[in-house]
């Protein structure tokens, strides 16, 4: 299937305030976000026109922003009810919606105080980040780049400089003739995908490596909150990388890849079991359901 070029599109884009032509959406060159990557976003998913734990994500994208050192010029519930107007105006019930906040033009330099913040939001249809045919589970390379030390960059935000690793990693996956990635974390052990949190089955148990140096997901904490009520025991630990042999199922999770099985990592393969089928169903089920009985049924 050809792809559709992100500047050439019919739709809109919420800029600044305001519903734009998709066309229309522009960004000056000499912006500082571009130059510097003083840039934060979201990756959301609506599901029949609901955006899943919006909430959440906008919480955390008004976080990383401070953690970048800026304030974001709208409001929690302005962010949410302009998320909501894009899906609307784009007539897609089900899209991926991707809200992003940088620094504008008006100082370029690493000072940036003089800069203005800029907000915009768009949503277009992807389907799972795998395809349909991801039950057979993903195949992952072992990265040679690792996630940095949380001393060393702002790595509890969803900040746009720190997916530069995941872009080359998965790039020399594809090299490789895997499909994504694995990475370490600066120690050596265990992190997560390109994109996703990763966990691993063994002896029962749900295990998945403590997010010191990478995002604690909010598609990793609807698992977590979702396999406990299953009565399966979730263990948040550090996982070392010879361990991953011990495990008989392994998954990934996020926004873009939902909940996808993993086939191998490495010479390492695995097989989709009991586990990664029942937080598979629970979590299809409750993307369809209400903000309010997914924060009740699966509180993160």
């Amino acid at each position: 299937m050809a792809l559709i070029p992100f500047d050439d599109r019919d739709g809109s884009i919420w800029l600044d305030g305001a519903l734009v032509p998709w066309r229309e959406a522009k960004v000056h060159v000499l912006s500082h976000g571009l130059h510097y990557a003083s840039a934060v976003f979201e990756g959301e998913r609506a599901y029949g026109g609901t955006i899943f734990r919006l909430d959440a994500h906008t919480k955390r994208l008004i976080e990383s922003g401070a953690l970048l050192d800026f304030k974001l010029p709208f409001t929690a519930e302005q962010i949410m009810a302009a998320c909501n107007q894009v899906v609307a105006a784009n007539g897609e019930p089900d899209a991926y919606v991707r809200p992003i906040a940088w620094r504008g033009p008006e100082q370029l330099s690493v000072s940036a105080e003089a800069t203005k913040i800029h907000l915009a939001i768009a949503s277009w249809p992807w389907p799972n980040l795998f395809g349909d045919d991801r039950m057979k589970g993903v195949r992952l390379d072992v990265a040679d780049w690792k996630r940095p030390h949380p001393e060393t960059a702002p790595t509890a935000a969803k900040a746009a400089g720190l997916y530069m690793i995941g872009t080359m990693a998965k790039h020399k996956a594809a090299q490789r003739g895997f499909e994504d990635a694995i990475l370490m974390d600066w120690k050596g052990d265990v992190a997560e995908g390109t994109g996703e949190n990763v966990f691993f089955v063994m002896d029962g148990e749900l295990h998945t490596p403590t997010p010191i140096c990478f995002l604690n997901g909010i598609t990793r904490r609807t698992v977590i909150s979702l396999a406990k009520h299953q009565q399966i025991k979730v263990v948040e630990r550090t996982i070392a990388r010879a361990e991953m042999a011990k495990a008989t199922e392994v998954f990934v999770t996020g926004t873009a890849a939902e909940i996808t099985p993993v086939g191998a990592i490495g010479d390492l393969t695995f097989t989709p079991g009991r586990i990664t089928e029942t937080v598979m169903r629970d979590y299809d089920e409750l993307i369809h359901q209400s903000p309010a009985q997914v924060n009740q049924r699966a509180p993160i």
